[in-house]
Parts: C-alpha cells; structure tokens; sequence
C-alpha cells in the first residue's frame, strides 16, 4: 500500500500533475497524470493507493497521452484509419491502446473513412490536376476500401473531369507551341492519361480544344525546320539535306504542305 503524500503542478506543463508517495521509507516521487486522469480518480493528499490501482492509473494516462496525441495529429487534417494506426505504430503506442483509440474516435465522430474520401475527392477536385485514376489510387493508399473510394469519386463527375482535363490540355499545348499540332495533340493526350483521366474524358477534352491558328503551325515548321537544318548542313548538303530535313518534319508531324513550303523557301541548294 502506498499513501499520496504530495501532488504538484508539472511546470512545462501545467495540465500535468506528479504524485509523491511514501511506501513506508519516506516520501519519493511515483508517478505523473493528466488532470483527467487526476479528477476522475479523485486523487488526493493521504490518500492511500493499491500497487494494482497504481498499475492502472498509469495505464490510464497513457491511454489518455495517446489520445491527446492522435487529437494533436487529426487537428491538422481529417486521417483515414490507416494513417492513425501507422502514425501511432511509429509512435510506438501498444497495440492494445491503438484499438483502444481508434474504437474512442470512431464513438466521438472523429474517424470515418467515407467523410474522409470524400474530403479529399472534393479537395484534389478543386487544388490538383489529379484526374479519378490517381485520386482513387491515393484513397487506396489510405486505406480506404473500395467500396468506400467508389462512393466518394462520385463527387468527382464526369462534366468536372472534362473541365479539368481541359484546362490540363490547353496548359500542355500551349508549352508544345513550337511543336507540330499532332505532336502537341498526341502530348496532351499522354500527359491526361498519365496524370490519371479515363479515355472518354480525354477524347471529350481534347474534342474541346481551341483550334489552332495557321500562322502558329507554319511558325513552328520554321523553327523545327531550322533546327534540323542546323543539324544536318555540315554532314550533308544538296538532295541528301533536303530529304534528311523533310523526314525530320515528317516524323515531328507537320502537314506535307508546310514541310514542301519549308524546304522551297528556307533549303538552299546550290544548282
């Protein structure tokens, strides 16, 4: 048996409270708890305190400590239940008590996966690029099921993914401006399908791109076509160069006509 004789305010942390006991060799510090944990076992001065009660108050507070750290970590942003246990299990935190936890946040609201998917659906929505395919492989990621992830990209909708893709494409063409449009186009479509977007809504986004002004294609044939020129002028010259330069464009992808006004205006062949 073990009598309190003692209880002070921790200075770093005025929540917190040491118990001094005296086990009948003197007064030595014993343990420290929460305020919770202090009030609902209304400990006191004199109060005389069993070695398993002992036990269980500082289960208690660890209990409680754990708690208060998984609040800490779910004040910055809602977490899957996958996040809270791998958090709490870097933590160090025993199984027993990450059950524990978890069940508590679950009963107080604090933990539901669906709530969760759907945040972050709405949230990749309105800050990422990220088309359905990435975001409901970041879900899975999470832990959440599949199940839970369908429901959730459900406010991901069609007409929200065209839009975006859209805007995804536009930024891609207009970074591929002094490339052929069929290369700009066959970038676009690569770059939606990688950043995850399914081929309807990519073939819808690129339907929807602005055309592209004459002046721009031919704009770009120069600036392709003499840099091929560049290339190829002091290893080859005559025929040979007009062929080397006109299969570069080829494969770039410019219309036979620009690649023909190219060659006619900008090749020089001495006769």
């Amino acid at each position: 048996m073990a009598k309190i004789t003692r209880i002070t305010t921790q200075k770093k942390n005025k929540n917190r409270y040491n118990i001094y006991l005296d086990r009948g060799q003197g007064e030595a510090y014993g343990f420290s708890v929460d305020q919770d944990i202090l009030v609902s076992f209304r400990l006191q001065k004199s109060m005389e305190l069993e070695e398993s009660t002992i036990e269980a108050l500082l289960q208690k507070d660890t209990l409680h400590k754990t708690y208060t750290l998984t609040i800490n970590y779910l004040s910055y942003r809602m977490r899957s239940e996958k996040e809270i246990r791998d958090y709490l299990v870097k933590k160090e935190v025993d199984d027993e008590h990450i059950e524990e936890v978890v069940k508590r946040l679950y009963r107080e609201k604090l933990l539901d996966d669906l709530e969760f998917a759907i945040a972050l659906v709405r949230t990749r929505v309105q800050t990422s690029s990220k088309g359905p395919l990435l975001v409901k492989r970041e879900l899975i990621d999470k832990g959440v099921d599949a199940v839970k992830t369908d429901e959730a990209l459900e406010h991901y909708s069609f007409d929200k993914q065209v839009e975006k893709a859209s805007k995804v494409a536009e930024k891609k063409i207009k970074s591929d401006k002094k490339k052929s449009r069929r290369q700009q186009i066959q970038n676009a479509q690569q770059n939606l399908m990688q950043k995850g977007f399914y081929g309807d809504v990519v073939k819808e986004a690129i339907s929807q791109l602005p055309e592209e002004e004459e002046d721009q294609e031919w704009e770009a044939v120069v600036f392709q076509g003499e840099k091929l020129v560049r290339k190829f002028e002091r290893k080859v010259e005559g025929y040979e160069l007009k062929q080397k330069v006109k299969n570069g464009l080829y494969q770039k992808g410019f219309p036979f006509e620009h690649i023909e006004r190219f060659i006619d205006e900008y090749v020089q062949v001495e006769q």
